[in-house]
């Protein structure tokens, strides 16, 4: 059986307001080579931007990887990491009897994309030591004041 590669990467999320215009901010890291991506919204939310930083960065790889993936959101690496997000897809995407998840639009596609790969979701503290992650911050906030941002096709306006 073939190695996996192994790829680390980081991702942020930001917005400008909460909604706002937003950019995500990505940083992959595999033997020694650097690929650092970036994208923004004209209207959007923090956490589409955490999660969809997230599935920039796997969608970024072109085979099955083992993969540790950095983020700052204790929202999306608990919502991974503890089954929160594939519990709400089996539940039609409600949290609860009264409540809906909020993206399942994003979830879906990070928990395909988390099948493909075998990632592990790790949490790093935002503005701190991470180099990396303090990049991915700069990346997503440039993106997000670009001119002529894209609509995000997926923000309903309900967070």
């Amino acid at each position: 059986m073939k190695r996996l590669k192994r790829v680390v990467i980081y991702t942020d999320g930001a917005c400008l307001g909460n909604p706002g215009p937003g950019g995500y901010g990505v940083v992959l890291l595999y033997s020694g080579n650097r690929k650092e991506l970036s994208g923004g919204y004209r209207k959007t939310t923090n956490n589409r931007m955490e999660i969809m930083a997230a599935i920039v960065g796997l969608k970024a790889l072109t085979e099955k990887c083992k993969v540790t993936l950095y983020s700052d959101s204790a929202y999306l690496v608990k919502a991974i990491a503890e089954g929160w997000a594939k519990r709400w897809r089996k539940n039609n995407w409600r949290r609860n009897k009264k409540e809906r998840a909020l993206n399942p639009d994003l979830w879906e596609e990070l928990l395909q994309l988390s099948d493909t790969h075998q990632v592990e979701f790790k949490w790093v503290k935002g503005h701190a030591s991470s180099a990396e992650n303090n990049r991915c911050d700069e990346l997503a906030l440039e993106a997000a004041q670009q001119p002529s941002l894209p609509v995000d096709q997926g923000y309903d306006g309900k967070e």
